[in-house]
């Protein structure tokens, strides 16, 4: 099992997000979990049906991410932090999620790695940079999160 806990730390990214900046802000200091069969996120869970992992290229990742408008979103690996030219990819694939009703995505279904313990993950366009801690620290951040339910 891997265990991430998102840092109190959302990436200065110029993209358009389909989220509030209140939505966005309840991502941070949330957990994340990750086992061969499922992720999970605070309190939900899915099922992972399949994974891929793929090195993707700066230009690859703007590409694939970037509107061609100038007036669109714009993304490259120099504001979420990563410096190298390419890096791995891992997308996992799952059912439909349901957490804002905006997106069918799952926070760290798609994770770009940054350095072999920190992640970074886009949900809903905010991105979101996220570190290797060990099941102890994810406990207590599962602890807290009830509590604020």
């Amino acid at each position: 099992m891997s265990y991430w806990a998102v840092v109190v730390k959302q990436l200065n990214t110029r993209t358009i997000s389909c989220w509030s900046e209140k939505e966005a802000k309840k991502v941070l200091g949330t957990s994340i979990q990750y086992s061969p069969d499922s992720l999970r996120w605070g309190l939900l869970h899915t099922k992972i049906e399949a994974v891929k992992v793929r090195t993707v290229t700066a230009d690859k990742f703007r590409g694939e991410n970037s509107s061609p408008s100038v007036n669109g979103s714009q993304i490259d690996f120099q504001p979420i932090g990563i410096k190298a030219v390419r890096t791995t990819q891992v997308t996992i694939q799952h059912p439909d999620a349901d957490i804002t009703r905006t997106t069918v995505e799952f926070p760290g279904d798609e994770v770009l790695f940054k350095t072999p313990n920190r992640i970074v993950f886009s949900l809903c366009n905010p991105y979101f940079e996220a570190k290797r801690v060990d099941g102890k620290v994810v406990s207590e951040a599962v602890k807290k999160e009830l509590a604020g339910k």
